[in-house]
C-alpha cells in the first residue's frame, strides 16, 4: 500500500502552476492524482487565463494525469464555489483531501483557498509558497519549460506583452514594477513545453483581442491593479 498522501492539484496550465506540478511529482511524500481546472462553460475557454478548454485538456494529457473540469457560466463566485466544491466532494470518495495550487507570496489568496477549502474538509499545500520569483522564473527557464503569455493585464502592460515567449530577455525587459512571475496579475501563461510533459504541445499564438475589465468574468479572487486596469489583453493560442 503507497504511503503517498493523494493529492488534486489546481491546474491553471500556466508556467506556475506547472512549475507546482513539477516540484510534486518530484516529492516522495505525494501522489498527485489529478489536474483540476475551471473552464468558463459558455465559451469553453480557461477562466482568466482565456485558453481554450481542448488546449488544457492537450496539457493533460501529454502530462498523463486525468483532468478534472469544472464549469462555470454564471461569472460569480458562488457558483464557481458551488460547483468546485462538488467535484472535491467527489474526490473524496477516493481518499483525496488534499488541493495543491501554485501561488508564490499572496497571503489574502492563500488564506481565501484555505478557508473555502476547509468548509469541505480538505486541506491545502502550496510548494512555491514565499520563493523568490526572479529564482523561480529562472529556474523554470532553465529546467527546459517553454511559456507564451496568454493574458495581459492593461493596468501593468501593454499589447505588445501578450503573446510573448517567456525566456531569460522577457523577464530582462520587464519594467521594475512588474513581478517577474506576474503573481500580482500582471500577466498570465500557458505552459507547452518542459519536463512534466511528454511531448511538447504544438501551439502557436494567434489573434490578440482586448476585452474591457466590464466583461470579466472573475469566478474566484484575483490579484490586480483594479484602480487603473481597463481590461486584458488576451492571445487566442491554437494548434499548428
Amino acid at each position: 500500500m503507497s504511503s503517498k498522501e493523494k493529492i488534486v492539484m489546481a491546474w491553471s496550465g500556466g508556467k506556475d502552476s506547472s512549475y507546482a506540478l513539477f516540484s510534486l511529482l518530484n516529492d516522495p511524500n505525494y501522489e498527485v492524482c489529478y489536474l483540476l481546472s475551471t473552464i468558463n462553460g459558455t465559451y469553453n475557454r480557461l477562466s482568466m487565463h482565456g485558453v481554450r478548454e481542448e488546449l488544457i485538456q492537450l496539457q493533460a494529457d501529454s502530462i498523463g494525469i486525468p483532468l478534472i473540469k469544472v464549469y462555470v457560466c454564471e461569472s460569480s463566485n458562488e457558483e464557481y464555489e458551488r460547483q468546485m466544491n462538488a467535484a472535491l466532494l467527489e474526490l473524496k470518495k477516493e481518499g483525496i483531501y488534499t488541493v495543491a495550487y501554485g501561488d508564490i507570496f499572496l497571503e489574502d489568496l492563500k488564506q481565501y483557498r484555505i478557508q473555502t477549502m476547509q468548509q469541505i474538509g480538505f486541506t491545502c499545500i502550496f510548494p512555491l509558497w514565499q520563493k523568490d520569483s526572479a529564482f523561480l522564473v529562472r529556474d523554470f527557464i532553465h529546467k527546459g519549460f517553454k511559456t507564451y503569455t496568454c493574458c495581459i493585464n492593461d493596468g501593468y502592460l501593454d499589447e505588445s506583452w501578450v503573446g510573448k515567449l517567456i525566456d531569460n530577455q522577457f523577464i530582462s525587459e520587464l519594467p521594475h514594477n512588474i513581478d517577474p512571475c506576474g503573481e500580482n496579475g500582471e500577466f498570465h501563461s500557458f505552459c507547452f513545453e518542459g519536463p512534466i510533459f511528454k511531448t511538447p504541445i504544438p501551439v502557436h499564438p494567434g489573434e490578440n483581442v482586448y476585452k474591457p475589465l466590464i466583461l470579466q468574468t472573475n469566478n474566484h479572487p484575483t490579484p490586480g491593479n483594479d484602480m487603473v486596469t481597463k481590461g486584458f489583453w488576451y492571445c487566442d493560442l491554437f494548434i499548428q
